[in-house]
């Protein structure tokens, strides 16, 4: 199998199948927790501009506490004004040690960065990434995810992590507009082997925004060698 996370259309139905089987065998950990918080689990985003913005504000809107960070927090104080008083802004520092989940929204380029400086904070983080390669704006690092697969390299800039590859293939203006709509759920591919995560991108985060996490869209991907 390619390294590279890939669809492939036609064996939908047993890869929905085989997801669906993983990650309800994953749930039970996540459940135990969730009951003990009230279900509700606390968010540092990682980058908060259209995606990170988006998508946090959506879980504020289904009552998870969220902490945006970005270089410049002082730039998020109208984002979280608009959004009442279980968002606020901070440093990435902060949004690391405030989170039970942590989503990262910010150019790939900054991960290995991102690594070296909250790699010993980050150990045991459920990691939702969210960034995606882009060889004009990211420079050498696309060509590494070129050729290794996104989900490798991910994992290999944020050692540790409990991550999975989430929120990535639409525009956050599409995440928006389909939130809570009814039935069929948006569908949301998902592509991780870390049973501490998976189960938290495909229960309690996806079912706060009424969407579905990776049935029949999705083969899992393996991220660590």
């Amino acid at each position: 199998m390619r390294k590279q996370e890939c669809f492939d259309y036609s064996r939908r139905a047993l890869l929905g199948t085989s997801g669906a089987l993983a990650l309800l065998a994953a749930l039970r950990p996540l459940r135990i927790f969730a009951q003990a918080s009230g279900g509700k689990l606390r968010i540092g985003i990682i980058g908060s501009g259209h995606i990170g913005g988006a998508i946090g504000g959506l879980w504020v809107k289904a009552g998870h506490p969220v902490l945006f960070s970005s270089r410049h927090p002082e730039e998020l104080k109208d984002l979280v004004a608009g959004l009442g008083p279980l968002a606020q802004n901070g440093t990435v520092s902060q949004a690391v040690g405030f989170g039970d989940a942590l989503f990262f929204a910010v150019p790939y380029g900054a991960l290995p960065q991102l690594g070296r400086d909250y790699g010993g904070a980050l150990q045991g983080k459920i990691v939702l990434d969210a960034c995606n390669a882009v060889p004009a704006r990211d420079g050498v690092i696309a060509d590494e995810v070129e050729r290794e697969g996104i989900g490798i390299t991910s994992q290999k800039y944020l050692p540790g992590t409990h991550l999975v590859r989430a929120f990535n293939t639409l525009s956050y203006t599409i995440f928006v507009r389909e939130a809570n709509r009814p039935d069929p759920k948006l569908a949301v591919p998902i592509a991780g082997d870390d049973g501490e995560a998976t189960p938290v991108s495909s229960q309690s985060l996806w079912a706060s925004l009424w969407m579905r996490a990776g049935s029949n869209v999705a083969r899992p991907v393996t991220v660590s060698r």
